[in-house]
């Protein structure tokens, strides 16, 4: 193998990065499921929805579940985070964010390295999920 194909085939320093930070983030989320999972399992927080509640009502629409059991819809479960089943939503969240978190250091590198092409698509990434992760459009965020 040439030096120039030997060069090409490796990852870029913003790819490595990108690759630690998620590592690491899904052993951080990971580990927040676990924690926040025990907790809820072990009853040190109350729950908002009785078992006996959801389980009657699995059969029911999300619209009706949530009506039925008095949750909130989108970004409401913050204002709930006292709760053990809710407090379960911090590791999700945080999954969820993590490869948003991942392209802003790719857009970071490609706009230092003025790799505009890159950058514009980092960017377009970071736009796209965080507006689909906000509920604005009416399909995400729930």
């Amino acid at each position: 193998m040439t030096a120039q194909a030997n060069e090409a085939s490796r990852p870029s320093k913003e790819q490595v990065i990108y690759a630690n930070i998620l590592v690491i983030g899904v052993w951080i989320g990971l580990t927040l499921l676990f924690v926040t999972y025990a907790i809820y399992l072990s009853g040190i927080l109350p729950s908002h929805v009785d078992m006996n509640l959801v389980t009657g009502n699995w059969d029911k629409g999300v619209d009706e579940y949530l009506a039925i059991t008095h949750s909130p819809h989108g970004i409401g479960w913050l204002r709930l985070l006292a709760k053990g089943d809710f407090l379960n939503y911090v590791g999700f969240a945080f999954l969820g964010i993590m490869t948003i978190l991942c392209f802003l250091v790719l857009l970071k590198g490609y706009i230092q390295k003025k790799d505009w092409i890159y950058a514009g698509i980092a960017f377009l990434e970071i736009l796209v999920l965080s507006l689909a992760a906000s509920g604005l459009l009416g399909s995400g965020g729930h």
